[in-house]
């Protein structure tokens, strides 16, 4: 594409050379550059672009967007100079791949629970309307049956217009993506055109990347602050931060709610540990998900269809028979009866709404026996308080380990201690070993317990010093029913 139609719309501080000359493709990691490329240079804590404008340029970049342009400029090299190039890269992106995003309907999903499920539902709910879907999410990106594995909660801007841009080729009239606070904050979002945005709830999380909660709910709101007025902007109102998400957005204002008045109101009526039963909007209905955060999530998924023009009584026909997203409070049950249930709740309030849960279903003697872990390199205050739900919602409590990544996993486990008071220390067990301590808790277990493995829930590795290695908490669980039930 020549470089000329890139910059269409694109605020530019300095051009240095030609503007007509062919680019191949758009990178910011130099080691992706290839003869022609156009680099960008993006400035950051740990690693700055700018220092491998050269290398890039030796490897055959012909074009370098920056917001520093170099002491020497290079002839036959186009440097253009920019404000703010993470910004910059994502309408380069839209233009060089004919802006996708104005081709289909995209809705965005924000907020720090509900995400994977919400944009996972919408998917299901739209393919089974009829409709050619695309899905951006933390499990995996998928464009109707093609499953392309997720490495990210948003990708970077490029790779985002390329899915865009192959979901259109494909066909689809729709897609839904998880928007991450990390993604607006670093500009991944910039050049998009959203039909509509979801916000789900806002809690302790990611406080290692934005430093304060502030920061966090400013981040949140960044999404709605930059949806047009042709957009729909969609809050949960039982959230303190849902009125704030929304005060300076120009798309048009609507809410759902189980406590307040709302857009879209909705009641739980039953919830049993196979299925929720919920009033909405005066029309009662069996969904095949389970507990008040997916009564949550199937109202906002419920509200976002209707805003985009389906037909109420057909969306909940159809959401009543979808199944609950890999790693959502799934369920494996044991041979003696046991139910295990695996869910990625990897924040406080996350496990606080799981264990709720769990504690509504239980009856009589059950017991509710958790195994749960914090990530390594991620917001280390968390740890105690995670520890401390687990506690105070659980009989007996085996902390073990997540994804240390690079940190001491005995280090991150003395943090979690420090959340337990003295009056639950003896239900606590640590056992660094997560394999392990997952057989530990299906070795105590009693039929008709309740084992909850938190943390993890789709995510089928454990990351140990920069290395993902095989582990699946549904497999290991379904492994250690086997193996333990049969002796």
């Amino acid at each position: 594409m020549i470089l000329s139609d890139i910059l269409y719309k694109v605020p530019l501080q300095a051009v240095s050379g030609i503007t007509d000359i062919e680019i191949e493709n758009i990178v910011f990691d130099s080691r992706q550059v290839k003869n022609g490329s156009l680099f960008v240079a993006i400035g950051g804590t740990q690693v700055d672009g700018h220092n491998f404008i050269e290398k890039a340029i030796e490897l055959g970049a012909k074009t370098i967007l920056c917001e520093r342009l170099p002491e020497v400029l290079q002839e036959n090299i186009t440097y253009l100079q920019v404000e703010n190039s993470a910004r910059t890269m994502g309408l380069l992106a839209a233009n060089f791949y004919g802006n996708p995003s104005k081709k289909l309907k995209l809705v965005g999903v924000t907020g720090t629970n509900g995400k994977t499920s919400s944009v996972t539902l919408l998917f299901r709910l739209f393919r089974k309307l009829g409709y050619r879907c695309g899905l951006l999410s933390t499990v995996q990106n998928q464009i109707d049956d093609e499953i392309i594995p997720s490495t990210h909660t948003t990708p970077d801007s490029v790779k985002i217009n390329e899915l865009l841009h192959e979901m259109v080729q494909k066909g689809a009239t729709y897609c839904f993506m998880e928007v991450s606070s990390h993604s607006v904050v670093q500009e991944r979002i910039a050049g998009l055109h959203f039909a509509g945005g979801i916000f789900t709830n806002i809690t302790h999380d990611h406080l290692d990347f934005h430093e304060t909660f502030d920061n966090y709910i400013r981040a949140k709101k960044g999404f709605f602050d930059q949806l047009p007025a042709s957009a729909f902007a969609l809050v949960n109102t039982d959230d303190k931060n849902g009125k704030i998400m929304i005060q300076n957005t120009a798309a048009r204002k609507e809410s759902y709610s189980l406590r307040n008045i709302g857009s879209f109101k909705g009641k739980i009526l039953a919830c049993g540990l196979f299925g929720l039963q919920m009033d909405i909007d005066n029309r009662e209905v069996w969904f095949k998900l389970i507990g008040a955060f997916n009564a949550y999530n199937l109202l906002g998924v419920y509200g976002a269809a209707v805003l985009l023009g389906e037909n109420p009584d057909e969306v909940l026909m159809q959401l009543s028979d979808i199944q609950p997203p890999a790693g959502r409070f799934e369920q494996v049950v044991s041979q003696n009866h046991i139910v295990g249930i695996v869910d990625y709740a990897h924040t406080p309030d996350a496990l606080k709404n799981v264990l709720e849960t769990i504690v509504d279903l239980q009856e009589g003697n059950q017991q509710i026996i958790t195994v749960v872990g914090c990530g390594g390199n991620r917001d280390a205050t968390k740890r105690p308080i995670m520890a401390e739900i687990a506690c105070k919602f659980s009989n007996r409590v085996f902390l073990t380990s997540d994804n240390p990544r690079n940190e001491d996993p005995m280090v991150i486990l003395g943090q979690m201690e420090a959340g337990v008071s003295s009056i639950y220390m003896n239900k606590v067990q640590t056992i660094e070993d997560r394999h392990e301590a997952i057989f530990e808790a299906v070795k105590i277990a009693r039929p008709q317990d309740i084992i909850l493995v938190a943390g993890k829930g789709h995510e089928t590795y454990q990351e140990i010093k920069g290395v993902k290695h095989h582990f699946d908490d549904k497999e290991v669980l379904q492994e250690a029913f086997d193996e333990i039930w049969k002796k």
